[in-house]
């Protein structure tokens, strides 16, 4: 058996410095998935839509060689533009979901979308939808299906990254009047970003 276990992170070198630990803890880069923000273009401009039966990008521009040569997942990394979400980079399963979500937005049809990838895998609706919006705000999302046997482990290991507080940061965004996210609304532009990074980064370093 395995579960799912997804972070959120304001900080995409904390994001990716977790998924190394992950990969050293035993936990194949084939399991591990993220989606993080480009709207303020770090990982460049290009756009791609088509993603392998591995959740790699298949055409277009690959960020692995630009994000120092990274290899595993990080070297799949691919850009897309996501209707919702905005520009973002993404790599593994989630990437697939987001990919067909875009598509699927773009041709008319009603898709479950990376809510509802998330939905399906064990979070709970509240979670999913943190989770999307943090990412269309500038974070960087981190799944992983891990073994029970790795569950605990792997948890704590992400915990040692500087995770967001979902249920918090849930409710920082109701206070401002957020409800769930909407892949209908108009993306986070670079300055709109910076503001919520800076946001929540005050005492990050």
């Amino acid at each position: 058996m395995s579960r799912t276990i997804t972070k959120l992170f304001d900080n995409y070198s904390d994001a990716t410095a977790a998924l190394t630990s992950l990969e050293q803890l035993g936990v194949p880069h084939s399991d591990i998935s993220i989606v993080a923000s480009n709207a303020d273009g770090a990982h460049g401009d290009h756009d791609v839509t088509d993603v392998n039966d591995h959740g790699d990008v298949s055409r277009g521009v690959s960020t692995g060689a630009a994000l120092g040569g990274v290899g595993g997942l990080l070297a799949g990394l691919g850009l897309l533009a996501i209707p919702g979400l905005g520009p973002i980079v993404a790599a593994g399963w989630l990437a697939s979901t987001v990919v067909g979500a875009g598509i699927g937005a773009a041709g008319g049809a009603a898709t479950g979308g990376i809510v509802g990838a998330l939905k399906n895998a064990g979070h709970s609706e509240d979670d999913a939808n943190v989770y999307a919006e943090g990412v269309r705000r500038g974070g960087t999302l981190l799944s992983a299906r891990v073994d029970d046997a790795l569950a605990d482990d792997a948890e704590a290991t992400l915990n040692g990254h500087r995770p967001v507080d979902a249920a918090a940061r849930g409710s920082a965004y109701r206070q401002e009047g957020w409800a769930m996210f909407d892949p209908e609304a108009p993306a986070y532009d670079r300055d709109r970003v910076q503001a919520e990074r800076d946001r929540y980064n005050q005492n990050a370093f």
